[in-house]
């Protein structure tokens, strides 16, 4: 074997013994419990690195064909969509004028302002995150949520940069005001020979708004 051909097998067998120790080692340190799992206790630099930068590329990944319908800044579908963040997002996120629920304080990521952090996504990207959520966040799925749904609250969503404490009051406030004026309008009228309403027996609120 020449000295050439010697050099290049001990190059090979030093990378294939690195590579098999950090493999090695890297099992060895998850079977050992060590790492902090505990939402209370932040990730390392590193590993924080890691899990964003594969949530942003992820993201921008499989959102890339998501086009928002026509529409988008309709006033009613706004209006849609301050009611459902009111409902279900404002308790993590907060809003203007309303601070996170004291659930969001113990979930680590904490759960962003998307007042601020909106403004970095596309409305294809934050209709993906709304539909599918977020692993290792508390960020859930809406799955029980149609695509309307989910884009009504897309629309606000995008409003919320700038908004003010005020605004968001006068929005979720006129949100109310336009849920029971379509509700009232689907109500049958005296006479009618319409039946009520079976109850919701599997729910002790009903059915989810």
């Amino acid at each position: 074997m020449t000295g050439a051909a010697s050099r290049r097998q001990t190059v090979l067998v030093t990378v294939i013994v690195a590579y098999a120790v950090l493999i090695l080692g890297g099992v060895g340190f998850i079977y050992s419990g060590a790492y902090d799992v505990g939402s209370d206790s932040p990730h390392w630099g590193l590993t924080h690195q890691v899990f964003e930068t594969a949530r942003v590329r992820s993201i921008k990944t499989h959102a890339a064909g998501i086009a928002p319908p026509a529409g988008l800044d309709d006033q009613a579908k706004i209006l849609t969509g301050a009611q459902h963040f009111a409902a279900h997002c404002a308790i993590c996120h907060g809003a203007p004028g309303v601070p996170r629920g004291d659930i969001a304080e113990g979930l680590y990521p904490r759960p962003p302002d998307l007042a601020v952090t909106s403004k970095g996504y596309t409305p294809g990207e934050l209709f993906w995150i709304v539909k599918h959520g977020i692993k290792m966040t508390g960020m859930p799925a809406w799955g029980d949520h149609s695509d309307d749904e989910r884009w009504a609250t897309v629309a606000f969503i995008t409003k919320l940069p700038g908004m003010t404490d005020q605004d968001y009051a006068k929005l979720v406030a006129a949100s109310r005001a336009h849920r029971e004026h379509h509700h009232d309008e689907h109500e049958p009228q005296p006479g009618s020979g319409a039946q009520p309403a079976e109850k919701d027996h599997d729910h002790p609120l009903g059915h989810h708004p």
